[in-house]
């Protein structure tokens, strides 16, 4: 199990939400944005996780390795999301509601290939550490968020952070998964 590859993959899902985290700190307490952040991820992970394991009963693990395309086409379009809320809801389902709207997809289709080859007992752990940064990382933006720096540099480089790491993600999961070594066989 490779943390450094879990850790950049949330961080490079979640990096566009962090300036939504920022307004959601500022509107709801610490404890109800954590709370519904953390079921949103918990949601999203565990329905990638589900995916990679029906599709490696069905596929090679090398062939899995194709999903790697996954991120580095979601770093390549230019599909940003458009963060709506409904403020209608309590803080915790605003919070949930928000994180599933703008980063299913990308939770989805950037888990799916780093955890397809995980066994249950690493997902827990992986949920686990996943959870503990979010807590850490909450209570970070909650702290730092009024700091005119933090939103400055997010503004000015968060986009191309953030599709580099998508990309760098796919081009793991080519030779994680053995497909570069398979298709090299081939020759």
């Amino acid at each position: 199990m490779n943390w450094i590859l879990i850790t950049t993959t949330f961080l490079a899902v979640n990096l566009d939400f962090f300036v939504i985290l920022l307004f959601l700190c500022q509107r709801f307490t610490t404890r109800q944005v954590i709370s519904g952040y953390l079921l949103g991820l918990a949601i999203l992970i565990t329905a990638a996780f589900l995916a990679g394991q029906i599709l490696l009963k069905f596929l090679p693990e090398w062939l899995l390795g194709v999903l790697g395309v996954i991120p580095i086409w979601a770093a390549l379009s230019d599909n940003d999301e458009d963060p709506t809320t409904n403020h209608q809801h309590s803080p915790v389902l605003t919070v949930l509601i928000t994180y599933l709207s703008v980063c299913a997809g990308c939770n989805l289709s950037l888990f799916l290939p780093v955890l397809a080859t995980q066994t249950w007992a690493n997902f827990g752990l992986i949920l686990a550490y996943i959870g503990v940064l979010t807590i850490f990382l909450v209570l970070l933006i909650a702290r730092f968020g009024q700091l005119t720096p933090v939103q400055h540099v997010l503004n000015r480089w968060g986009e191309p952070l953030m599709k580099l790491c998508y990309i760098g993600i796919g081009i793991y999961v080519f030779f994680d998964s053995g497909l570069v070594h398979h298709l090299i066989s081939l020759i």
